[in-house]
């Protein structure tokens, strides 16, 4: 009898969450028809949870602006000034809460170069992250990021993960 109650109070809050992600998908609009593409730079600090391993970061990235159902492809590079270098390709989405506020949660893949960089254990690496944006009516957008990247235990034995927080001046295309 209990464990029926609990699976049914743990399957009602998994179709909670479900139906609130798909509300905010569905109620959420476009600020415009037709989402340009953005070139977007990035500096921030990098590794600045652990701090082993601190540094500044540079990063540049393309945004295409076609969705593929709701994600949008990106690819980007970043530099430390250790350094260390990473080139990654992945996909966001951007759900908008009015015509000012965006936040894209997106994902990548990519190679590390460690150089004299933070010994990520593997040259594979997945990055996570998620951006907060203010829209300007141009469309150019000044957002802050957070991501994590990490070799997701495929790599040696060393898997320490890194973070990094960065200000982001994205810059419509079309």
């Amino acid at each position: 009898m209990g464990n029926q109650v609990l699976a049914r109070i743990m399957r009602s809050g998994a179709e909670a969450v479900i139906f609130g992600l798909m509300g905010i998908l569905v109620f959420s609009q476009p600020a415009s028809a037709e989402p340009p593409s953005f070139f977007s730079l990035g500096a921030g600090y990098y590794d600045p949870i652990k701090g082993d391993r601190a540094a500044g970061e540079g990063r540049i990235e393309y945004r295409h602006g076609e969705r593929f159902w709701i994600f949008k492809p990106f690819a980007g590079a970043t530099v430390t000034t250790d350094p260390s270098y990473f080139g990654y390709a992945g996909v966001l989405t951007d759900v908008y809460f009015g015509k000012r506020l965006v936040v894209s949660p997106s994902v990548a893949v990519g190679a590390y170069l460690r150089h004299r960089g933070k010994n990520m254990g593997s040259i594979f690496q997945i990055r996570s992250g998620l951006e907060v944006a203010y829209r300007f009516d141009n469309r150019v957008r000044v957002s802050l990021m957070f991501y994590h990247f990490s070799n997701a235990g495929l790599g040696d034995d060393r898997n320490p993960g890194s973070e990094a927080v960065s200000l982001t001046y994205s810059i419509p295309l079309n």
